[in-house]
């Protein structure tokens, strides 16, 4: 059954819901292969079913944890995590922006990923939610093992329902059109590696997929296509200098599913064949 955003977030928030563990990730260490650092903090509700979820310490030791319902995961701003999708679970995830909120509802139905809502709104008057990321930065900083210090929690609590504040205030933007440009690009900067198809960013922000492809061309200047393959090019190529991986490896870790059309379009934007840009990199960084 679809949930809403606003009916999930309001349970929290008068605690008809209780959030049960809360786990804070900080890392700023290198992000292993198919995780990607966000440079935003991003929180992960745990809505029904269970999640298994992978995370770095400050020390870069690996973190596994199974994620029950009504948990949640903190994640700071520059840090990773890597969900595991094995089980059924569905997922409320909120992304802190420094111009909007992006909030999405995702449902893992054992082999694909459902979108079942999303939403974004705009960060604008007071700064309270800015505050409270500070906050919780701080107490983490301090003390990275905080999940079980109250003071953590109440900030939790009050991030939630500072953003479904938010969420539920009419506030008029200069251009809703640029607003959805915008947010779908944010989904785009973050899920490229995922199976992101026009139909299925049509069906999760609510609108054609004609409309899609117009709102890139007019607002982007660029194509849709061509953004998520710049976006994956770019991965590609921090892939290609800093890991060990085949062709193949990297063209599937950054998204393509066809590892010839990767080297295709990599050529065509490079000149060059990812063999060719890896080796011209090393030898540069060897001439130094």
């Amino acid at each position: 059954m679809t949930k809403s955003i606003n009916n999930a977030l309001t349970k929290f928030v008068i605690r008809q819901q209780t959030i049960n563990r809360i786990y804070f990730v900080n890392n700023s260490n290198c992000a292993p292969l198919h995780t990607h650092p966000i440079d935003f903090p991003q929180i992960e509700i745990i809505l029904e079913g269970t999640q298994q979820m992978q995370w770095a310490d400050n020390n870069g030791k690996i973190i596994e944890k199974i994620l029950s319902t009504n948990d949640l995961l903190y994640i700071s701003a520059h840090s990773w995590h890597k969900p595991l999708w094995h089980t059924p679970s569905t997922l409320l995830s909120i992304l802190f922006d420094k111009q909007q909120i992006g909030i999405s509802l995702l449902h893992w139905d054992g082999l694909q990923l459902i979108p079942q809502d999303q939403v974004n709104t705009p960060r604008r008057g007071p700064r309270i939610g800015t505050f409270i990321i500070q906050a919780l930065s701080e107490l983490i900083w301090h003390n990275p093992l905080c999940k079980h210090n109250q003071t953590a929690h109440y900030l939790i609590h009050s991030l939630l329902s500072n953003t479904l504040d938010l969420l539920n205030t009419d506030i008029k933007t200069s251009s809703k059109t640029t607003s959805l440009y915008e947010a779908i690009r944010q989904y785009i900067d973050i899920h490229f590696r995922e199976d992101i198809t026009r139909d299925f960013l049509a069906n999760m922000f609510y609108i054609s997929p004609n409309y899609l492809s117009h709102l890139f061309q007019s607002e982007g200047k660029i194509g849709l296509n061509q953004y998520l393959n710049h976006i994956r090019l770019e991965y590609a190529k921090s892939l290609l200098k800093d890991y060990e991986l085949n062709v193949k490896e990297i063209a599937l870790a950054s998204g393509f599913k066809d590892s010839n059309y990767f080297c295709r379009i990599f050529k065509k934007k490079t000149e060059r064949t990812p063999t060719e840009y890896r080796r011209q990199y090393h030898s540069k960084l060897m001439c130094k």
